[in-house]
């Protein structure tokens, strides 16, 4: 029997799920190490709470506020290891499948942030900023190497 729908043909091997010879296989010691200048920012800032908000006296938003930080760099590594999953399998990420990711992963991190933040208000809020700040810095590490590639071209 033939196909009655016109088309190209498709070859037994495009249909099949691979993962690609060029791209290294994907695992939370190789995300780690990529990511080291960023996790060594993210520990510096974690250190940097404690110097600036101890000296305050401020103990326990000093460490929600690390811990914001901590949750930020999970994140983050999260982030990556999904997406080094996603590139070595070939397949193809769908703008559903990259939106469910996204938003599990969100939602996740949200209602951490935000059930810490009132079960240790007013301190709790230290959790907050640190997410905010990790997020900051990360965002402009990313940024940097981007800018410099533009200029380039």
């Amino acid at each position: 029997m033939t196909d009655p729908t016109p088309g190209p043909a498709v070859d037994q091997a495009d249909t099949q799920p691979s993962t690609r010879p060029d791209v290294p296989r994907p695992s939370l010691l190789r995300v780690l190490r990529d990511q080291r200048k960023i996790i060594g920012v993210g520990v510096a800032m974690m250190v940097a709470c404690y110097w600036v908000l101890g000296q305050l006296g401020e103990w326990e938003t000093a460490t929600l506020t690390a811990a914001g930080v901590g949750l930020g760099l999970v994140n983050q590594v999260a982030t990556e290891l999904w997406l080094a999953k996603v590139i070595s399998s070939g397949d193809e990420p769908t703008r559903g499948r990259i939106a469910a990711s996204t938003i599990t992963r969100l939602v996740l991190l949200s209602a951490v942030a935000v059930t810490v933040a009132v079960l240790y208000w007013p301190s709790g809020v230290g959790l907050l900023l640190g997410l905010a700040l990790f997020r900051l810095i990360a965002l402009v590490m990313t940024g940097i190497p981007l800018l410099k590639e533009l200029k380039k071209a």
